[in-house]
Parts: structure tokens; C-alpha cells; sequence
């Protein structure tokens, strides 16, 4: 794989380019597949024929429908189970079911502003920097 920032050469699992420190996929300059330079309004790699949508656009998690989650049901972690976080969810929905028998309510009310913070960041994030961080990079927590 090739930064699409700076066109070196990098590790599929890495969050950020060695070469330049932006991460890998954020940018649109250069072809992930075969690093050949793009323009940033470019469909399709003229070297390679590979696709240059967004990552978030290739059918991966809606950062809308996480943030939605998020801001609604976030004190049962339901938009983790939607990101594949599972552990995180089960951590939250536990939390927010015995916690709020043993603190009479007040579990859930901090688990739900958590879930509220963790929706508006994902809704403020660009689709290509939440598929980066969340979709790809499966960062848990904020």
C-alpha cells in the first residue's frame, strides 16, 4: 500500500506514514495501490485503474448512522456494537444496567454523556478520517 499523502511505500496497518506523518489514507494526492500521483477530484487511478473513493464510501460504517447511535443510545453502547467494538459495548451496556441498579441512576446518565461525546466526535470527524480512526484503526474509546 502507498500514503495517498506523500507516496511512499506503507504498511497496510499503519495509522500513520513513517514518510510524512499524515495518515495513509486521509489524503488524496497519491494512488493507494500503485502510488502514481492523482488529482484530488480523480476517480479512478489512470496507472492502475483502481477506485480512489473514500474509504468511508467503499461500504463501511456510516460515521452518521455511529454518531446517531451514539447520541441516542449511547449509554448502552449500541454505536460500538455498530462499529464492531464489542468488548467497549459489553463494558457500557453492563455498566449502564448494574451500575444504574447500584448507583440508582446515575451510571447510566455518565455513560449516555459519554455516548453523547463519542457521537458528536464522530459526526465532526470527515468520512475518510473516521474510517481511518474508527472503521480501520479500531480506536475504542474517544
Amino acid at each position: 500500500m502507498y500514503c495517498r499523502n506523500c507516496g511512499k511505500e506503507v504498511d497496510p496497518q499503519a495509522v500513520a506514514c513513517p514518510g510524512c506523518g499524515v495518515p495513509p489514507r486521509l489524503e488524496r494526492k497519491f494512488c493507494n495501490n500503485c502510488g502514481a500521483s492523482t488529482e484530488s477530484n480523480q476517480v479512478l487511478c489512470t496507472k492502475c485503474g483502481v477506485s480512489l473513493k473514500s474509504l468511508a464510501a467503499a461500504g463501511e460504517k456510516n460515521k452518521v448512522a455511529a454518531g446517531l447511535l451514539g447520541i441516542f443510545l449511547g449509554c448502552f453502547g449500541i454505536h460500538k456494537f455498530y462499529l464492531g467494538y464489542s468488548k467497549e459495548g459489553v463494558i457500557m451496556l453492563l455498566c449502564s444496567l448494574v451500575g444504574g441498579i447500584v448507583t440508582c441512576g446515575i451510571a447510566p446518565g455518565v455513560l449516555y454523556i459519554i455516548g453523547l461525546i463519542e457521537g458528536v466526535i464522530y459526526l465532526t470527524k470527515s468520512d475518510d478520517e473516521f474510517a481511518q480512526l474508527y472503521v480501520h484503526g479500531h480506536k475504542g474509546w474517544f
